[in-house]
This record gives structure tokens, sequence and C-alpha cells, in this order.
């Protein structure tokens, strides 16, 4: 019996040394976790057999057991080098077969792909081309290729325009036109340009044109610019009940009754037909309705406005023009209206005119020139802006340009109370505006933006939105000639905002919403575009969360991927096999799979690794206990042969 308790001591112990000493021996093993051995008690027992005088028969071991209590963090100069800080497991794939480690060194192989020392390829979640994470769980990569270069759609310029600047002054002369209906035979309309120098230059305007048409003309000379406005007065004594007023393709169905379900009167519905207007999608469009009752619309672009209505009910609702021409159906007939045409001459440039046969009459019949100072802009002399910025966006080639924006403070009006900004776009000192017909060469692109009265943006060509749309930019090289990237899509030939995705042109949108008219300096608070050029891969990050950046030479990152860690309800039921990996068991269950910092699951240092969590000190001890304890079961051998021998040796 002592012989059998005493060989059992022995096996315990030297299972105690072999364990204490791979603790030893692992104790500089990033990711190892020490072991310790649970020993059990033997006794000899039969069945219904008591056990109050029962002699033990010695121990065994019951079990050897990892402990995955944190290991020190230490950093190394590998920026692939990753810790866990917490609970969690890297997830291998070793050719098909899962294997979880603490083990966090990590490189990049011939492939691209990110493997620990034994060529296991790390688990993660992937992404797609534009850095964006998914759900999906596959090989980590790193894609050494050039980073596609981007093109630039949105600028976003936060600004403080000061609001105690002054008005920059120059002199000229402004006309205002004679009243005309853009329908009528005037004949064709030459002016005569004529420049301080004594050099003149003929304008031509075809018959019919509109006011619009006439200023776009006009606006093309050289210290010449105007603006058109159109108007219809309408009598509208005689409208009914559900009849519709088509405004540039528009319905407006007359108004029967109010949100109260009260009726309406005629003049009551004439009202609200203006607010209906107002309140469209038609803004360059203006409605009010005089004291006598008529509905006036004022197209404040000067385009020639078309016009029809309809008697759903046949009831005789009618609605006519102020000289009693009657609104016809027919919406492709602008029937009569009135136009004017507001011109601005620089300096000493002067405007004359002659008409053409059939007509005698022309705009300008009994007109006079009256002076004024105004703040004329010219991108070449900084006495006409007040401030400028400039940033550089991107062609669809990857080629940087020069966007520069100018703003001029306004004369105070009326209906800008000192709150209006002029702001000019020109791109490589270009003009990107578009043309007044689609085969004329760009325009100085310009926005009008008004502020309120607490210095907040309000509105830009009266649109509140804030943005502009560039859409007459040609992308060209250091000659002035287009480089091969994509051209512009005027809006006249669909170019519009949002902007297409993928983009299909060189537009893009200036976004102003955050820019303020405050008493302070002029700032740019922020300016911001979402283009770049090509560049190369000069570096990795690794965030907390686990994901790898790429650093690109363009000072773009990118996002490649994000590690995926594992954990167990059981991770001492897990198998180790080597190499610092662990496998699944039946003990262990089923991995649950997240992202650093998710859940339990831990967070990630980056260029660190996680050291074995072995305290030399306390194995060191260990060792000493298993050596006693093997020395004294072996004692207990020796004793016991010693008694044995007595037993032989008596006579």
């Amino acid at each position: 019996m002592a012989f059998n308790t005493g060989l059992s001591g022995l096996r315990a112990a030297s299972v105690d040394l072999d364990v204490t000493g791979n603790n030893i021996a692992n104790a500089s093993t990033v990711g190892f976790k020490g072991s310790e051995v649970q020993f059990g008690d033997l006794y000899a027992s039969g069945f219904l057999s008591g056990a109050t005088n029962a002699i033990g028969d010695g121990v065994k071991v019951q079990s050897v057991n990892q402990t995955f209590g944190q290991g020190n963090i230490s950093f190394t100069d590998n920026g692939l080098d990753m810790a866990i800080d917490g609970d969690g497991f890297f997830i291998l794939n070793n050719d098909g077969e899962v294997r979880y480690s603490r083990a966090g060194q990590f490189t990049i192989n011939k492939d691209g792909f990110v493997v620990n020392n034994q060529g296991m390829r790390v688990q993660g979640f992937q992404a797609d081309d534009d850095g964006n994470l998914s759900g999906v769980r596959g090989d980590l990569m790193i894609d050494s290729d050039n980073l596609a270069p981007r093109r630039t759609t949105n600028v976003a310029s936060q600004l403080n325009l000061d609001s105690r600047e002054s008005v920059l002054a120059s002199s000229g002369t402004r006309i205002q036109t004679r009243d005309f209906a853009p329908n009528e035979s005037t004949g064709e309309q030459n002016f005569t340009i004529t420049y301080a120098d004594g050099s003149t230059s003929t304008v031509n305007v075809p018959a019919g044109s509109s006011a619009r048409e006439i200023a776009n003309a006009l606006s093309q000379e050289e210290d010449v610019s105007a603006s058109g406005r159109t108007e219809v007065l309408l009598d509208g004594s005689g409208i009914q009940a559900d009849d519709v007023l088509t405004l540039e393709g528009v319905d407006f169905t007359i108004a029967d009754t109010d949100s109260s379900g009260n009726t309406l009167t005629t003049a009551e519905r004439v009202q609200k037909l203006a607010d209906d207007i107002n309140g469209s999608s038609l803004s360059s469009i203006n409605a009010t309705v005089t004291s006598t009752g008529e509905l006036r619309l004022i197209s404040s672009r000067g385009d020639t406005l078309r016009l029809a209505y309809q008697d759903t009910n046949s009831d005789g609702g009618a609605m006519a023009f102020d000289d009693g021409t009657a609104l016809s159906n027919d919406s492709t007939n602008p029937s009569t209206q009135v136009g004017e045409v507001s011109i601005t001459l620089d300096g000493d440039t002067q405007l004359a005119s002659a008409a053409v046969a059939p007509s005698t009459t022309t705009i300008l019949d009994g007109v006079t020139p009256t002076a004024f100072t105004s703040n004329t802009f010219d991108p070449t002399d900084q006495g006409t802006y007040n401030h400028a910025t400039s940033s550089t966006i991107y062609d669809s080639l990857g080629n940087p340009h020069v966007m520069t924006q100018y703003f001029v403070k306004e004369p105070t009006t009326s209906a800008s109370q000192g709150n209006a900004w002029t702001m000019y776009v020109q791109v490589d000192g270009e003009n990107v505006g578009d043309p007044p017909n689609s085969s004329g060469e760009p325009t100085m692109a310009q926005y009008d933006l008004v502020f309120d009265e607490e210095g907040n943006l309000q509105s830009i060509d009266g649109d509140p939105d804030g943005e502009v749309l560039i859409s007459n930019w040609t992308p060209v090289d250091g000659n002035g000639q287009p480089n091969g990237a994509d051209g512009p899509r005027l809006v006249s030939s669909g170019g519009t905002t949002p902007i297409p995705d993928p983009p299909v042109s060189s537009n893009f949108v200036i976004d102003l919403g955050d820019t303020t008219q405050f008493g302070s300096e002029f700032a740019v608070n922020d300016q911001s575009q979402n283009g770049y050029t090509t560049g190369r891969l000069s570096g990795l990050d690794v965030s907390d969360a686990g994901v790898i950046f790429a650093r690109y030479s363009n000072g773009q990152s990118q996002s490649l991927g994000q590690v995926s860690l594992a954990t167990f309800k059981n991770a001492e039921g897990l198998s180790p096999v080597g190499d610092t990996t662990w496998v699944e068991t039946f003990e262990s269950g089923q991995p649950i799979i997240g992202s650093p910092g998710s859940g339990t699951l831990g967070s990630i240092a980056a260029s660190s690794v996680e050291e074995s969590n072995v305290d030399l000190s306390e194995e060191l001890v260990n060792l000493i206990i298993a050596q006693r304890n093997y020395q004294a079961n072996a004692k207990t051998i020796e004793t016991s042969d010693a008694v044995t021998q007595t037993i032989i040796n008596l006579r």
C-alpha cells in the first residue's frame, strides 16, 4: 500500500514539475497563458463499505488548467502588432482550420494577407472600395495598390463675412428700357456699345427676344451687365373653383374653400392662387394681388411667361389679360405681357441702338441714362471685391485645380437691408458660369447671398438651401487646353443636384449653409472638399476598435478592414494545440464573434503585444515545492522498503 501511495505522489509531483517547468520555459512567449495542476486524493472503497477507517491510496492529477488572466502589454515597433486589452481571442485561418490566439505578432505575407509567425491568416470584417466596413468576415488583406483619384463633387465653405465692411465704389451709367412685349414684332435690335477709347461693338438681338435673352446678350460685352424683368397682369374676376391655371408647365387648381371649409370669395380665390404660386417650385416668379383685385406675375429673370387656363367644369370661368385678351388653353402662346431690361454701363461706356424693318421702335426710345456709383467686380482688381479665398479641387483624373471665391458687399436696398453680398467663382482664373445658350462661352459664376438680421445665411439667389451648382467647368492643363478629364454638364443639358453617384461630369456643389455675416473679421472657419489626387500606400495604423487604416501619400486614409475577436462561455475548455493557439471543443462552447470593444470583448492596443501572464517568482517557488513533494514521496517509498526488508530479515 505505502509503495502505491508514494508512487502516486511521485507521478503527481513529476506532473507538477513538468507544468511548472513549461510555465517557466514560456515566461517570454507572447500571448502565452500559464497552467496550473489540480490534484485529488485517492481512497479505496467498495459497494456499501464504510469509510470511517478508510486509508488513502495516494493522489492523482485531476486536471491541468490554463489561466487566462491578462498579461502585461508592451510597446513594439511593428505597426501591425496588436494586443488584446480585455477578453477575446484573435481568429486565425490555418488552411481552413480555425484557431484562436492571444499572440498578436502579425505581418503581411507575399500575397498581401495579414498573418502570424506561422503563416496563419488573421480573420476580420471586410471593407469595400470606399472603406466602408461590412459584417462579412474573411481573411484580412492589405491592398498595396495606389489609391485611385477622386473628383471633387462637394465643397463646404464655412466663412464669416464682416458685416462692418463698406461697399466698394465705382462709377457708370444705368439705363432702364421702356416697357415692351417680348413677343411683339419690334424687329431685330442692334445695340452699339461705345467704349472710353472710342472703339465700338455691336450686339444683335433677334426680334421677339425675351427680356432675359436681351439682358444675356448685352452682358456678354465688356463693361456691360444687364438683367431682365417680365410682368403679366391678369383679371381674375371670372375665375371659378376647380379651374386650372398652368404657369410654366405647373398646374394650379383654383381653390373653392379654405382650410376650415369656408367657401372663398372671388377675391379670396385670387389671393389663394397667388399664395400657391409663391409657395411652388417656380422660385423666380413672384405673384401679388393689386388693390383692384388683379393678379400680377413677375419673372425676376425676365423669362417670357407661358400661361394657360382651363375651364374644367365648363361653367364659364375665365381669366383674361389686363388688356382684355382672353387667356387661352394654349401654354405655348405667351400672349400679352410686359418686359423691361436694366442695363449697367461701367465707366465711360455708352449704349445706342437702331431698329431694323419692319418696325422702327426700339426698347430705348425715350429712355435717358442715369449716372450711378456701384462696385463692379473685376477678379484682377483687388479694389473691386472685399474678400477672396482659394482652395484646391480635383478633376476626374486627380489633377489639382485652384477654385477661388470672391465676395463683394452690395449696396443697401429696401429688400436686403444691408445684408446682401455677391459671391463670384472662378477655377484656375477662368469663368465657370452657365452660358445664355448651350453653345455660348462660360460666363462669370455669380450668386446673390442674403443674410438675416442675426447674421445667418437666408438664401442664395432666392434659394434657402445654401448651395450653388458649378456646372460649366472644363478642366484644362497648363496651356489652357482640355486635359482629358470629364467635362461639364450644363443645367440646360440636365446638370442638377444632388450630384449623381458615380459622378459623370466635372460639376460640383459649393455648400455655404454655415456661412455667417457677423460683426467680426473675415474668417475662413472651415474649407473642405471631398476630392483627392492618386496616392501611394505610405503606412498603416490600427485603431482601438481594431480597424486597420491605410495612410497614403496624398494625405488620405482609408479603412481596409477590422480585426474580429471571439470569446467563449468557458475559455478554460479550449484545447491548446501549440504555436500559442487553441481550438474550439465541446467543453468551451461555440465562439461569440464581434468587433473589438463591443459587448464583453476587449479593445485593441496597436503596436503592442501581450506578454506571457507567467509570474516567474511564483513559478520558482512552485518549483521548490514540487521538488520537495517529489523528495518526500521518494522518502515514503524508501521507508516502506526498509520496513519490508526488516520483515524479510526475521528468522
